[in-house]
C-alpha cells in the first residue's frame, strides 16, 4: 500500500490540473449571445427580423406592381372558412390602394387530410393558371366555397367553373394531374413551412406576418397598410 500511496498522490495532482484548465478555458471563452427571434403578435412595421424563407413558385401569383411599397403575402387554402372570410378583404385592399401601393401575393397551403377537396381546389387554380386565369379561377371558387365544400366529388364543379371562365376543357383537366401543378403546389408549400405557416391564412406585409386578429378587419388591416406605407415614405 506505500507503495501506491505516491502514484496516487501524483494522479490527484494531474487531475485536479486537468480540471483547473477546462475551467480556465471555460471562463476565457466568450458568452454565446441568443438569436434574435420574431415577436409573436407584434406590428410588421416593428424592428424584427425576416426570415426570407425558401422560395416559393416562380413566377407566383400576384395582383399589383412589383415595384410596389407593401407586398401582401398570403397562404391560403380554398377550403379554409377563415380565407373564405379574408378573400373579399384582400380584394377590398387592392380596390382601396391600387396596383402601385400594393401587390398581393397568393401561395398554395392547402391543408391535407383535415380539408379534403383543398387541394382539388390548389390544382384548379394552378391548371386555369396555365390558360392565364388563375384569379379568375381563385375568385370563382372561393365565393362558391359553402357550395362544393360539403359534396362528394368536386370535379364537375371545377370543370364547370373551367367552361365558365373560357378554359379549354380539355387542357385543363389534363393540367390538374401534371407535373408542373403539383411541383407549383409543392414549391408554395416549401416556403410556407420554412417560414412557419401552421395554418390559414397566414399574411405577411413585407416579410412579417401580420397578426390574425389584424386581417379580418379591414379598418386593422388598412391601419397596418397604412403604417407600412408610411415607413417607407
Amino acid at each position: 500500500m506505500k507503495r501506491l500511496l505516491p502514484f496516487a498522490i501524483i494522479a490527484i495532482v494531474l487531475g485536479a490540473g486537468v480540471v483547473l484548465a477546462l475551467y480556465l478555458q471555460k471562463s476565457s471563452a466568450p458568452t454565446p449571445q441568443p438569436t434574435p427571434s420574431p415577436v409573436v403578435g407584434a406590428s410588421p412595421t416593428a424592428s424584427t427580423p425576416i426570415n426570407p424563407g425558401a422560395p416559393g413558385a416562380d413566377p407566383p401569383h400576384a395582383l399589383g406592381n412589383a415595384e410596389a411599397p407593401a407586398t401582401l403575402e398570403e397562404f391560403g387554402d380554398f377550403q379554409c372558412p377563415p380565407c373564405g372570410a379574408l378573400h373579399p378583404i384582400l380584394k377590398e385592399m387592392a380596390k382601396e390602394y391600387g396596383p402601385t401601393k400594393l401587390r398581393i401575393i397568393f401561395r398554395e397551403f392547402p391543408l391535407v387530410p383535415n380539408h379534403v377537396h383543398a387541394l382539388a381546389a390548389a390544382r384548379a387554380s394552378e391548371a386555369a393558371a396555365l390558360q392565364g386565369k388563375f384569379w379568375e379561377m381563385h375568385d370563382m371558387i372561393y365565393e362558391t366555397q359553402k357550395e362544393w365544400e360539403n359534396l362528394f366529388d368536386t370535379r364537375p364543379v371545377f370543370e364547370g367553373y373551367a367552361t365558365k371562365i373560357g378554359l379549354n376543357l380539355d387542357k385543363f383537366r389534363a393540367d390538374s394531374s401534371s407535373d408542373i401543378v403539383e411541383q407549383r403546389i409543392n414549391r408554395d408549400g416549401i416556403r410556407g413551412h420554412s417560414l412557419n405557416v401552421k395554418g390559414t391564412p397566414t399574411v405577411f406585409l413585407n416579410g412579417r406576418e401580420v397578426p390574425f386578429e389584424s386581417l379580418m378587419v379591414p379598418d386593422k388591416l388598412k391601419a397596418v397598410i397604412d403604417a407600412e406605407l408610411k415607413a417607407h415614405q
